[in-house]
């Protein structure tokens, strides 16, 4: 019997705006995930507006990458009237797909855009091969699996299913059913199901009892309140091999909203962690207390595994805080490099001054740390330190760098 060959997934990242989306391409991603002004679930990210996500897209298309435009939003009557218009307007650009939820889109979608490629989001809730089926025969070439869904619930899918699958393997989970919450538009009015969350999961909550009218009682004793919805954030990265053994497709990174830093430090990481253990398995498990140190190095809450092996316990959610964990700052991005002089031309992000220790986040190459013995201004003159954001300095670099790597520094205690 012929061995069937196991593909190297897809790795898919998200682009908040056109600089993230250059930065991720950068260190590795092989497609990306974005929004345009209207009908995507992250009106908090700045968003692409046309021109933007034209010149993102001929960006990604230039160096191998596709894109993939969210318009995943549960419309209402009033949404609806642009939406053709809009996919045609994909499709003219060259998008390579469109991440869909809603039935009603689907079919705005199919017949303004025909052959325009759909992926039909997490939102929707695809939690069996019959709903993966059923979107296929629609003509969806692809379904976002649940976050609800096991490794071994996602492996029958992809055996029973004639469909790539996408999984989501990092960042921040969502306390709700694959997304689709209500408590942001209860508090607030902003529908978290038409890009208006405001993430009431991350606020400190208490309860009442009934015959109690105004005792606040803290559900465990923190004079803080309690955070009950607040979860840790899924990391797989120590899991590759499973993830690839089931058949997933694609690999998602959570985080329009996160920094560009976020970005670049995620996306290395499981680049690496991909192409390692398909070029040496061994190298792969060697390398995994790296991988996790290097993630680490980004914002986070903590690390769950989220569904993928049972149901989260309490080890999964965080109860004292709701604040992230951060041991790097990111302090500059380089815009060019002299190989002859190797003077590199920062971009600065936060303030770092002569005598700090910097490490370069390198991508496709390994990171270096070195200490900073001098800081030149744009015109030549020395100085002291770096204060003002995105001031263009100069800096002699230990190593060669490129356009795009970014400066880092462990952030003060």
């Amino acid at each position: 019997m012929q061995k069937t060959e196991i593909k190297k997934p897809e790795l898919l990242a998200p682009a908040g705006d056109l600089e993230k989306l250059k930065i991720v391409i950068n260190y590795g991603a092989d497609a990306v995930y974005l929004g345009g002004e209207s009908f995507g679930l992250r009106a908090k990210a700045k968003n692409f507006t046309p021109e933007e996500m034209a010149e993102g897209i001929s960006y990604a298309h230039a160096h191998g990458v596709k894109v993939y435009v969210t318009c995943n939003i549960f419309a209402h009557n009033y949404d609806l009237k642009d939406m053709e218009a809009y996919f045609k307007s994909l499709y003219d650009m060259k998008a390579d797909a469109v991440l869909i939820a809603d039935p009603g889109v689907f079919y705005i979608a199919k017949k303004a855009a025909p052959g325009l490629s759909i992926h039909i989001s997490t939102q929707a809730n695809n939690t069996n091969y019959m709903s993966a089926n059923f979107w296929k025969e629609l003509g969806a070439e692809r379904i976002v699996a649940a976050r609800e869904l096991s490794l071994v619930e996602i492996g029958d899918m992809v055996k029973n299913a004639d469909i790539e699958v996408e999984a989501f393997v990092h960042g921040a989970m969502c306390i709700s059913y694959s997304g689709r919450c209500l408590l942001s538009a209860y508090f607030t009015g902003r529908d978290a199901n038409r890009g208006a969350c405001t993430h009431p999961c991350r606020w400190k909550y208490y309860i009442t009892e009934a015959t109690r009218e105004g005792e606040l009682l803290p559900v465990s004793e923190d004079e803080r309140g309690t955070y009950i919805f607040n979860s840790k954030d899924l990391c797989m990265i120590e899991h590759i091999p499973e993830l690839v053994k089931s058949g997933i497709r694609s690999f998602k990174i959570e985080g329009r909203i996160k920094t560009a830093y976020y970005g670049a430090v995620t996306v290395k990481a499981y680049r690496e962690a991909i192409d390692d253990y398909f070029k040496d398995p061994g190298l792969y498990e060697s390398k995994k207390p790296y991988y996790l140190e290097e993630l680490k190095k980004a914002s986070y809450r903590g690390f769950t595994t989220g569904f993928y092996f049972g149901r989260p316990d309490s080890e999964s959610q965080i109860y004292e805080n709701s604040a992230y964990i951060k041991n790097y700052d990111f302090i500059g991005l380089v815009k060019e490099y002299d190989s002859k002089t190797g003077i590199a031309l920062i971009e600065q992000r936060n303030k770092f001054s002569v005598g700090d220790e910097v490490e370069f986040l390198c991508a496709g190459g390994e990171n270096f740390k070195q200490k900073i013995d001098e800081i030149i201004d744009i015109e030549g003159g020395l100085r002291e330190s770096a204060p003002h954001a995105q001031e263009l300095i100069k800096i002699k670099t230990a190593k060669a760098v490129k356009c795009m790597d970014i400066m880092r520094r462990k952030a003060a205690l």
